[in-house]
């Protein structure tokens, strides 16, 4: 319970900004992306010795004080840049806080998720972290809903503060749950090692090899379509305000669809047929939904009497089956390797990886599109991409480095079956 209300408020600080960044690239369009992704790629190149220099050599409870207050801080300098944003530019503005929002991701998200494959074995982890991501996914419903609600209210630059406050609510918590988990033998204690064992990480393990590639081909197909989607905010939206409001409008939907997911069909899947099947079937529906928009095109269709665009439907379906299925199945893995691995090696491969994917993608997407490519073309080669993901999938979760369960983990399972 404590830790899927401290993924509340993660989600929750996270998914207020997130519409504020991508109200930024709507400004700019799919052309400015590949500068934004190229500049994250190079600072998380620089930042991966940095954390890895954290992690080795300091305490689990200290390490996350130091990083979830530093976020805060930010997020309130950040305001009086978004009080100036005409006046500074979405291009340069953008730039910086793409930057930073993935900074964040590293630091807050991805060691939140680290922390959680610390302190619940493998098993476990099955039960409990769709229901912690549950916790998560509904304060990846308000924070959007909220970020809505109040944006042609108070405006942009006052949503930074009250994603400040639920990260220190965020904190808080996580502090809580590192004490009550300290008395066990080594688990709060620094991870030591080298600075830059994630890297080693990934070239020595095949489990972590399979996920920099399932990280590669199947985020890569989300980037895709947020690609597409950043230029059709540009063709319709033409402020800040009302841009905010459409990406916060895509958030809440995907985030309802990862609740909907967490509550019927992931905890049954992870459990009952176990990780290998959490990550293949998110990899199958991105396989059929880039067909249908190869097959249909980019128009708009009718859900429930309501015209949406196509792209929002790829979006929003890619993202929750990401989300809502495929991250607790990768998360319930990681408690499967040691810890070195587990925290520098997974952050590594989410943020340094993801962010080269995120590169590629836009680069190739910006060029087809100068070539005359249509974006249903451009859907075509992705889901021959996805399928390949399919089997990549399917190696990761058997792969053979990957730590055996413990023997009263596997009893507890056959108990709850």
């Amino acid at each position: 319970m404590l830790s899927a209300l401290a993924f509340f408020f993660v989600m929750t600080a996270y998914y207020i900004i997130r519409p504020v960044r991508d109200q930024l690239s709507g400004a700019v369009g799919s052309q400015s992306l590949p500068l934004f992704y190229a500049a994250v790629f190079g600072v998380m190149l620089l930042l991966t010795p940095v954390f890895g220099m954290l992690v080795a050599r300091f305490q689990r409870k200290r390490l996350l004080g130091w990083s979830y207050s530093f976020f805060v801080l930010c997020l309130i300098a950040f305001v009086p840049a978004f009080m100036a944003q005409e006046r500074i530019g979405p291009r340069a503005l953008g730039v910086v806080f793409y930057v930073w929002v993935s900074v964040f991701n590293l630091f807050v998200v991805s060691l939140f998720w680290s922390f959680m494959a610390d302190i619940f074995n493998s098993v476990q982890a099955r039960r409990v972290f769709p229901l912690i991501a549950l916790g998560g996914a509904a304060g990846a419903i308000f924070g959007p809903a909220m970020a809505r609600l109040l944006v042609g209210i108070i405006g942009v630059a006052p949503l930074l503060v009250l994603s400040a406050t639920a990260l220190l609510l965020a904190l808080g918590l996580l502090l809580r749950l590192s004490e009550r988990h300290d008395h066990i033998a080594g688990s709060g204690e620094p991870v030591g090692g080298s600075l830059w064992a994630g890297v080693k990480e990934l070239w020595s393990r095949p489990f972590l090899r399979y996920m920099a590639i399932l990280m590669l081909l199947g985020d890569g197909i989300g980037t895709l379509a947020y690609v597409l989607v950043a230029d059709y905010a540009k063709a319709h939206f033409i402020d800040g305000v009302a841009r905010t409001a459409f990406f916060s409008d895509l958030d809440l939907v995907t985030n309802i669809l990862v609740a909907a997911l967490q509550l019927s069909l992931t905890r049954w899947l992870l459990i009952r047929h176990g990780a290998v099947w959490g990550l293949v079937v998110p990899t199958l529906v991105n396989v059929a939904l880039l067909l249908v928009v190869a097959w249909l095109g980019t128009g708009q269709v009718a859900l429930f009497g309501v015209a949406v665009p196509m792209l929002a439907v790829m979006l929003v379906g890619s993202r929750g089956f990401a989300y809502g299925m495929t991250k607790p199945a990768i998360d319930s893995l990681y408690t499967r390797v040691p810890r070195e691995a587990r925290y520098k090696g997974k952050n590594f491969i989410e943020t340094a990886v993801w962010r080269f994917g995120d590169v590629v993608v836009t680069s190739g997407v910006s060029l087809l599109g100068k070539l005359g490519v249509a974006a249903a073309s451009i859907a075509l080669i992705g889901a021959g991409i996805s399928a390949v993901a399919v089997w990549v999938s399917r190696c990761a979760g058997r792969s053979p480095d990957l730590l055996p369960e413990p023997v009263n983990a596997q009893s507890d399972e056959r108990r709850e079956r």
